[in-house]
């Protein structure tokens, strides 16, 4: 599990997004009593080693439309995480995903604009509390910005948005301190992940952020699905 967060701490450091969709799938195979609370930890952890270096490239009016979608989101992901099945909504939103990346991957991207980027908010907010995984639908939208501003908006957004989940998870009572901890022991493991995502970034930043946007977001979308079909 340690392994997966390292890697998935590299891909995220460089792509902006990925931490979930490489980790979730392995913590939960493994440790499912500590899903989705320990996730979200290290979710809330990463984003500042990303904003503490590219800060200022964020877009702070997006991360308010962002946000504002995320907040029924992640009340409705906890619902979800209480009362539906988690694995019928992985796959629902794995596809839905992989329809997006077919549509946009022809195009100049999808428009962003308010309503797109709380759409987005609102979708991430969902699969993001109950399953880990809410990068792709914001990766999609912000696809055809620049690295910087990519890795540095969606590193703000995660980190309000884990945050939101936490307390949104507590207040369900699906936060246990057992899911704490162990979230606190991966963030070793991320740490030094993104230590050495610097030249991953760099080789991305010569034009090559859309495709890897678009890329990982078909990857997880088709690892959601797998995750939730072995639940």
């Amino acid at each position: 599990m340690g392994l997966a967060v390292f890697v998935g701490a590299i891909v995220q450091g460089g792509v902006g997004f990925g931490l979930g969709l490489v980790a979730a799938p392995v913590v939960t195979i493994l440790a499912p009593e500590v899903v989705p609370g320990a996730l979200q930890v290290v979710n809330m952890t990463l984003p500042l080693f990303t904003l503490a270096a590219e800060w200022r490239r964020a877009d702070l009016r997006g991360v308010l439309w962002a946000m504002l979608g995320r907040l029924p989101g992640s009340a409705l992901g906890a619902l979800v995480v209480v009362y539906v099945s988690v694995s019928a909504l992985g796959v629902f939103v794995g596809l839905m995903v992989l329809v997006a990346v077919a549509l946009t991957a022809r195009s100049a991207g999808v428009p962003r604009n308010p309503a797109t980027v709380a759409a987005a908010g609102f979708v991430s907010g969902v699969t993001g509390t109950a399953t880990g995984v809410g990068g792709p639908p914001m990766g999609l939208v912000y696809q055809d910005a620049k690295g910087p501003q990519i890795r540095a908006t969606l590193a703000m957004y995660f980190f309000l948005g884990a945050a939101q989940s936490l307390v949104v998870l507590w207040w369900v009572g699906e936060l246990t301190a057992e899911a704490v901890r162990f979230g606190v022991v991966l963030v070793p493991c991320l740490v030094a992940g993104f230590l050495l995502s610097g030249r991953l970034r760099r080789y991305l930043d010569r034009g090559r952020v859309r495709a890897g946007v678009l890329g990982l977001a078909t990857v997880s979308a088709l690892a959601l699905i797998a995750q939730s079909l072995v639940r």
